[in-house]
């Protein structure tokens, strides 16, 4: 097998412009790619090493169950990264210590996406999940 460079998550979301938004505000990423510029169905973010793929979904991602993807992120500075989201959307869960050595945090999207904040710690638990 050849060597794999990367992988990228394409999340389907109803509003292109809502999402880039959204991602940009809440997580500092940029946007790189628009597609098509008269009607945009396609946009890439990117941040640091990381890229985010948005395609228009034409289903309908709210349905009665939640959606199949949660992105979980590798940060450096959980509590930093709380401090700067957590007025500019709700939080789920946490921050918490879990006992995989995680200091872990979540909210969700406008479409429902989980998206976890992680990072590694030697603290203590602060909770009994896993």
């Amino acid at each position: 097998m050849t060597n794999i460079n990367s992988i990228e998550v394409r999340l389907g979301v109803t509003d292109i412009f809502r999402s880039v938004d959204f991602y940009s505000e809440t997580l500092g990423f940029r946007l790189t790619t628009l597609w098509p510029s008269a009607s945009p169905q396609f946009a890439i973010l990117s941040r640091d090493s990381t890229r985010l793929q948005l395609s228009k979904s034409d289903s309908d991602i709210h349905s009665d169950q939640s959606p199949m993807c949660t992105l979980w992120i590798d940060v450096v500075n959980v509590s930093e990264s709380y401090n700067t989201i957590k007025d500019k959307t709700s939080i789920e869960w946490g921050p918490e210590v879990y006992s995989y050595g995680r200091r872990e945090f979540a909210f969700r999207d406008p479409d429902g996406y989980l998206v976890i904040l992680s990072e590694t710690t030697d603290d203590p638990p602060t909770c009994d999940g896993l």
